[in-house]
């Protein structure tokens, strides 16, 4: 393999800033790499868009990612990895790392029977969801919770304020109520919300994201097609973005900081 080929970046997208989630893990994962992280701001929510439409913007990213050079392509989206990731590898000569919510490990850790399951309403309603629910959910009562509004307040970096505090009782209490000791966070950008949610859940409830499995299988790809970068590498980040940089970009780099 090429030295330039190992030293190409990986691209990563999301309908918006909750990728940076899922790159955070990358980066901790995969210190050498170089990566292009796209937020499709212009265009988010993804939530309530049909699958074509979303499937036609990760077609674009897609190639505006391979155009940069990208050797590995990770879908940071539920909602995109649901719509479009199988056509994805259909069509493109490289591999693509996608995401799913973290049901299985929550079936096998609840204490209680019960999982909730936080996401957009897209993803919960897509075939991929309900395979994972139905192969992995037997013998424990998996309810689903659609978040709209969430997505929003992470995309302006609001995340911590009464109105959010609000919205985020009205979506996990029924859940605890109903005997939930695990939530899924079943979109990227709620790992961001993590503090508030944990302590709305309180401390008996575990919270599950998927950043860090999504890593190391990307690290897997990599290693399984000789593609790591040289360790003398030192791994950066750069953004790019479908929206308003003047008010996405200060969001990018606030969370790409913390």
């Amino acid at each position: 393999m090429s030295a330039g080929r190992t030293a190409a970046p990986i691209g990563v997208f999301d309908s918006g800033v909750g990728g940076l989630s899922v790159l955070r893990e990358l980066r901790r994962e995969l210190p050498h790499e170089h990566f292009i992280y796209y937020a499709d701001s212009g265009h988010c929510p993804y939530g309530g868009k049909p699958a074509i439409e979303i499937a036609a913007r990760a077609f674009a990213i897609t190639d505006e990612l391979l155009a940069a050079g990208a050797k590995l392509i990770v879908v940071a989206c539920n909602t995109a990895t649901i719509a479009a990731v199988e056509q994805l590898r259909a069509t493109y000569p490289l591999s693509f790392v996608g995401i799913e919510p973290a049901i299985k490990p929550a079936v096998r850790q609840t204490r209680s029977g019960v999982v909730g399951v936080l996401a957009t309403g897209a993803a919960l309603a897509g075939d991929k969801f309900l395979r994972l629910q139905a192969e992995h959910g037997d013998g424990v009562r998996v309810i689903t919770q659609p978040c709209p509004g969430l997505v929003e307040f992470v995309e302006r970096g609001e995340l911590d304020s009464p109105a959010l505090r609000a919205l985020l009782r009205r979506y996990i209490e029924p859940l605890l109520r109903d005997g939930a000791d695990t939530l899924v966070l079943g979109c990227t950008h709620y790992p961001f919300l993590r503090p508030a949610i944990a302590e709305i859940a309180g401390p008996a409830v575990t919270l599950l994201d998927t950043g860090a499995a999504v890593a190391r299988q990307a690290r897997r790809v990599l290693e399984r097609e000789g593609l790591l970068a040289p360790e003398a590498q030192a791994g950066r980040v750069d953004w790019r973005s479908s929206g308003d940089v003047a008010r996405v970009g200060p969001v990018i780099e606030r969370l790409l900081a913390g």
